[in-house]
């Protein structure tokens, strides 16, 4: 069995794996501390690595698929991207905002989901992910700012951290920049996007929900 791209896709499968241990790590934070907002980091973080997983695949063995199988993975793929920024967005606002304002901004970010969902149906463009995900960790960042100057929150320098490195990491892939024939911009947008995604497993594992505040 020939596998296209094969660097590509053990990238794609060892950013899935990092996530989903992150994932398993989160859900014990989650149950000790009793934080909605640590779950739905925790859920954001499986929904990423099902999109590493099924990007993987859909990279590495788009040779032997149908036509069906990979339209099937490549939507999987950026659908569950779709999730998890929305998820990441949630998890944000629950612990940074009371809940008067939080519930107009969860409506916002719901709203923004339905629009890439519906969106994404009709089109396949990684850039549209990005479309949709650059202004979801715009917010994260403005939430955390906003955590971090009025209360110190000790998630905040983890979480502006991690996304901006995810952003770096999207502006390699993004670039087309390759580092070597057998290593490019995909690979290393994923090589950048786990250490982005350990430093949100940090901020995350420190978030605390403020829907009990006025």
């Amino acid at each position: 069995m020939q596998i296209v791209e094969p660097v590509t896709m053990i990238t794609d499968y060892a950013l899935a794996a990092v996530t989903a241990v992150l994932a398993a790590l989160l859900i014990r934070v989650a149950r000790r501390h009793q934080q909605l907002s640590i779950w739905l980091w925790a859920t954001a973080f499986l929904a990423t690595a099902l999109a590493s997983l099924t990007g993987g695949t859909y990279h590495g063995f788009s040779l032997v698929l149908s036509d069906t199988g990979k339209a099937i993975l490549w939507k999987g793929a950026v659908y569950s991207i779709g999730i998890a920024s929305f998820l990441m967005l949630s998890g944000t606002i629950l612990a940074s905002v009371p809940r008067a304002v939080g519930k107009w901004l969860l409506g916002a970010a719901a709203l923004q989901l339905a629009a890439y969902a519906v969106w994404m149906m009709t089109h396949d463009d990684f850039l549209y992910v990005i479309y949709d995900y650059a202004p979801a960790m715009v917010a994260v960042l403005v939430l955390q700012g906003f955590a971090a100057h009025t209360r110190r929150d000790p998630s905040a320098p983890w979480i502006i951290a991690g996304v901006l490195v995810s952003f770096g990491a999207a502006g390699i892939q993004q670039s087309g920049f390759d580092i070597h024939q057998h290593f490019n911009h995909n690979d290393l947008y994923h090589i950048v996007q786990m250490g982005a995604v350990y430093l949100l497993y940090r901020g995350a594992c420190l978030s605390r929900d403020r829907w009990g505040a006025t």
